[in-house]
Parts: structure tokens; C-alpha cells; sequence
């Protein structure tokens, strides 16, 4: 295996991209995203512009978590979450452990079926490359599907039947268990090396010999794609190392 390397991480080592809720309704009359968990990421949403919520499922219930310009939301690993629209919701994501989410450390709620079938979830959660017709009505189905399982854990969660989201989260652990090799190297590559320089750098400061400040820089950057189909919204996207692109199952 090639190690990776992130020359230039954001700081943290985070994901950066800009969303765009989308307006297409679902069958439960929401319009919104494709509600889905991440396994060892904490997300957090910066809005940005215009108004709607993130529905959550977590231990603690059921919620709608209002959107407005200014809030911030975040959500830990385990937490089913959907992005819905009441307005031009524009929202930016930053995304702990970049690199992860981008390799599937975000499964979506799909009915118990398709997560039982590593290759149907694969089929159902690739898009087609591009940003045309044939991938705007793939992303349609895949958060189509993903509300059909979704509708189901949340009547049982409200029920008082936590027990659909419990297996939901195993099928969910079990489907990814095979990327943890992958995804710990992305790790070591990107946050640990980002806390370890820190740590290195307070070594340096604490013996009176700050030399790594020579190597001080800046660095810019401006979206490489505009309008990418995500899991919750249209995505302006960073081709930088450290940021969110697009997800890819293998």
C-alpha cells in the first residue's frame, strides 16, 4: 500500500466544501438531502444563507436542529442526519478526518436489504460521473432510497424502538469494516500528522529553538468544481489535499 502523504492540510486537517441543500421533495413532503451516518467523523454545518434544519437520530431522539445564516451544527459519529430545505439553505462543511468520508466513512440509510449486500449499497450510493441529467437523477434515487430507510428508524426511534437504528449502525460498521486499513493511513497521513507537528512545534518552542517557523508560508485556493452532486446538496468542491471530493465507495 502507497502511504498518502497531505502536503498542505487545511488546519486540522479537515474537509472543506460549500452546499447547496437541494429542493427536491421527498415522500414524506420534505425537501432535503440523502440522510446518512459517518462512522469516526464529527461534522459540523457553518450557514451561510437562507433557512432550514438537520434532522437528527441519536440516543437522545429525534430532533430538528433550526438553520439559519450564522448557526453552526455539528454531529458526532452514529448520528443519522438530513440536510432539509426551507429556502436557499447554504450551508459549509467542515468534515473531521479528511480523506475518510471521501472513502466511505458515510453510509447512507438505505433499507436493511441493500446494506446487507456490500455490491447492491456500492451500485445504489456511486454516481455517474459529471454534473448532467443522468447523475442529478441518479442522486435523486440514491436520496430517495436512503429516505425509505431512514422514515422507517425514525418511526420506530419516535415509537420508543430504538432497536432499527441499533442494527442500522451495526449493518452500517459491518459494510465498512474492510476500508479500516485504508482509512487508518488517511488518518496518520492527515489528523495525527497535523497534532504531532503541533507537538513537535512545542518541543521546538519549549528549547528556545523555533526553527521550523522558517519554513512559514501561506497557501490559497478557490473551488476546482462547481455544482457536484453530494450527499445532501449540490457541492462546490477543493481539489486540495485535505478536502472533501467527491465520495467514492472502493
Amino acid at each position: 500500500m502507497v502511504k498518502p502523504e497531505l502536503p498542505h492540510p487545511l488546519p486540522g486537517a479537515v474537509g472543506l466544501s460549500h452546499l447547496s441543500a437541494y429542493d427536491w421533495e421527498s415522500a414524506d413532503g420534505v425537501c432535503g438531502g440523502s440522510p446518512h451516518l459517518h462512522l469516526v467523523c464529527t461534522e459540523a454545518y457553518v450557514v451561510i444563507g437562507g433557512r432550514g434544519a438537520v434532522q437528527t437520530l441519536s440516543p437522545d431522539g429525534d430532533r430538528d436542529i433550526p438553520l439559519e445564516p450564522g448557526s453552526v451544527a455539528w454531529f458526532t459519529p452514529g448520528t443519522v442526519h438530513r440536510m432539509v430545505q426551507d429556502g436557499n439553505l447554504r450551508i459549509t462543511v467542515l468534515m473531521q478526518n479528511s480523506g475518510l468520508p471521501e472513502t466511505g466513512d458515510a453510509v447512507f440509510t438505505f433499507p436493511p436489504e441493500v446494506l446487507a449486500d456490500p455490491e447492491r449499497y456500492a451500485a445504489a450510493a456511486t454516481l455517474p460521473p459529471g454534473t448532467g441529467v443522468d447523475t442529478a437523477e441518479a442522486a435523486r434515487r440514491r436520496r430517495d432510497l436512503a429516505v425509505e430507510g431512514y422514515l422507517v428508524l425514525r418511526e420506530a426511534l419516535v415509537a420508543g424502538d430504538n432497536g432499527p437504528y441499533l442494527e442500522f449502525q451495526r449493518a452500517a460498521a459491518r459494510l465498512v469494516r474492510d476500508k479500516v486499513p485504508t482509512w487508518r493511513e488517511l488518518w496518520r497521513a492527515g489528523a495525527l500528522a497535523t497534532a504531532e507537528r503541533t507537538g513537535a512545534q512545542l518541543d521546538a518552542l519549549a528549547e528556545g529553538e523555533p526553527a521550523y517557523l522558517g519554513e512559514a508560508t501561506a497557501h490559497e485556493a478557490a473551488p476546482t468544481r462547481l455544482g457536484g452532486f453530494g450527499m445532501c446538496g449540490r457541492r462546490d468542491e477543493y481539489a486540495l489535499p485535505g478536502t472533501t471530493l467527491p465520495y467514492r465507495g472502493e
